[in-house]
């Protein structure tokens, strides 16, 4: 890919444009990237469009028609597109081949695509067929470059390692409690840091607790209070099969029960419940979480949403499977109470998990902090 001897200089708001337009599919684009497109020709925008829930048309196919929709003629035009188009026939056909046939004569990518099926083989379609290809990072834009990618962490996780990106949302005091001694937690953050926890809820593919907060708090574990096309899938760590069929998690959604000991009686009573049991035991008679996540990769999950308490959390942390923290701290001391993370005894500073913060900002009257984990996998 070579940079072209001159470029407009409002290039970089037409991707800058291209990014808004992802953002538009946040919730219902996965297992598909999250994707956005314009067309430009003569320095005018004559085509906009994002990635469609799966099985629908992708961000380039969206903005093609979107411009023929408005009696515009594409030839000629640039495409600037968050993502290298793809390459291969999945659900849909080719997006390369489509800017192709439709006469495009300029790609402008963010990013390459991380999937092994795509790789550098869309910018070489586009290339044979005689489209000039530039990346944001040939055009020195390693911050739209870095964008694009943190838009779609999730998938380029699991592109790369086959393994969904973890987040790991907490809350808590300013003192890191999450509850009384007595068991009393709501509400220990503000109405605005719970909306915002739902934000995060709808953008996962899958929502993760333990069979200790089902059997403590009976979570329905849906998004609420946030229009979504689709609900994350439910899955619940419980290694004896304790849960209660009854439990109101089973009223709206099938979900997928992850067990270490099997048992025909109890399996046959959840599977009545709409429920999926799957055996996943390591050497010690308890799930084992890396095969887990690697499990939940091979579903094609992007994001998994972990809310649980602080057993489950810290045996995330301990096998490294969690990638970032989500925590809301709310302006209180609750004295003493349940903890945020159930680890082992160190003996030594060093022994510490190494966090980053990623981002930090104030949610209501809450502060929230985006960590992560520098030793996940």
């Amino acid at each position: 890919m070579t940079q072209p001897a001159i470029l407009r200089t409002d290039e970089r708001r037409f991707m800058e444009l291209a990014l808004e337009m992802a953002m538009r599919a946040t919730i219902e684009t996965s297992p598909n990237p999250k994707v956005g497109c314009v067309i430009v020709k003569d320095g005018n925008v004559i085509g906009r469009g994002w990635t469609q829930p799966v099985g629908q048309a992708h961000a380039e196919v969206q903005a093609l028609r979107d411009a023929v929709a408005q009696g515009h003629d594409v030839k000629g035009a640039t495409a600037y597109v968050t993502l290298e188009p793809c390459s291969h026939f999945g659900r849909t056909p080719p997006c390369a081949n489509a800017l192709v046939q439709a006469g495009v004569a300029r790609v402008v990518a963010a990013i390459e695509d991380a999937n092994p099926q795509v790789a550098g083989r869309g910018f070489a379609i586009l290339q044979q067929g005689g489209i000039s290809v530039a990346s944001a990072s040939e055009l020195g834009w390693q911050d739209i470059a870095d964008t694009a990618r943190e838009m779609n962490v999730g998938f380029f996780k699991r592109m790369e390692t086959g393994k969904p990106w973890v987040r790991l949302k907490v809350a808590a005091s300013l003192d890191g409690k999450t509850a009384l001694s007595n068991g009393q937690s709501q509400w220990i953050t503000g109405a605005e840091a719970r909306q915002d926890g739902h934000q995060w809820r709808a953008r996962a593919d899958a929502i993760l607790t333990g069979i200790g907060t089902v059997i403590a708090d009976n979570p329905a574990l849906t998004v609420r209070g946030v229009h979504t096309p689709r609900q994350p899938k439910k899955v619940v760590l419980d290694p004896q099969l304790r849960i209660d069929p009854d439990a109101q998690l089973f009223n709206d959604a099938e979900v997928l029960i992850v067990c270490a000991q099997k048992n025909a009686e109890k399996q046959a009573a959840l599977i009545s419940r709409r429920a999926e049991v799957i055996c996943l035991p390591d050497s010690q008679g308890r799930v084992d979480l890396p095969a887990l996540m690697q499990e939940l990769g091979r579903r094609q999950f992007n994001e998994v949403h972990v809310e649980a308490g602080a057993i489950l959390n810290g045996a995330l942390m301990t096998a490294n499977c969690v990638d970032e923290l989500l925590i809301y701290l709310a302006p209180k001391l609750l004295g003493s109470g349940a903890g945020l993370f159930s680890l082992p005894t160190f003996t030594h500073v060093d022994q510490a998990q190494q966090l980053a913060i990623h981002e930090m900002t104030t949610v209501g009257d809450d502060i929230r902090i985006l960590a992560r984990c520098r030793k996940s996998k």
